[in-house]
């Protein structure tokens, strides 16, 4: 499977998630929190002409000519939607296309700001290259990787997987 926007994000959540959904174990159609997601995609996609826009791999939620947008259900796990922006960002600037990246949360939990704004730069572009190929790395080996054991694995799609 190629590296995309799913696979970046779960590896910054989950080594374990990453692994299993890289190898085509798909358990996301049975999660309530999965679905609520999706329909907060697809709510936002029906209000605007620039959203849902796919190239290659990937789904870019919503593209304007100054930013690309990504759309997270939650701030839980910032730092997981802050690279798959950057992803993103560098596919589509390897396709000529240059933005900023906005990062935008429907519900805030954790952080005081709803949007956070990033742009591409030479460090983040060679620091997503590294993460791409640990990544591959990941995915073609032989072991899964353990179980976290933390409190947010009880909303994961994989929960039932790892510990039931």
């Amino acid at each position: 499977m190629r590296v995309n926007g799913t696979l970046i994000n779960y590896y910054f959540h989950c080594k374990r998630q990453c692994y299993l959904h890289g190898n085509r174990l798909n358990l996301e159609d049975n999660s309530e929190i999965v679905k609520i997601g999706k329909a907060i995609h697809e709510e936002k996609a029906s209000r605007s002409e620039n959203a849902e826009i796919s190239i290659d791999n990937i789904k870019l939620d919503k593209l304007t000519s100054e930013y690309l947008t990504e759309i997270k259900k939650s701030d839980a796990d910032v730092e997981a939607g802050k690279w798959q922006l950057i992803y993103y960002l560098k596919v589509l600037k390897s396709k000529g296309i240059i933005r900023k990246g906005k990062l935008e949360c429907i519900e805030k939990n954790k952080s005081d700001k709803k949007i956070m704004y990033f742009e591409l730069t030479e460090d983040l572009e060679k620091e997503i290259d590294k993460y791409i190929e640990e990544i591959e790395s990941l995915i073609s080996s032989e072991e899964i990787p353990e179980a976290l054991n933390e409190p947010k694995c009880k909303k994961c799609a994989y929960y039932e997987y790892c510990y039931i």
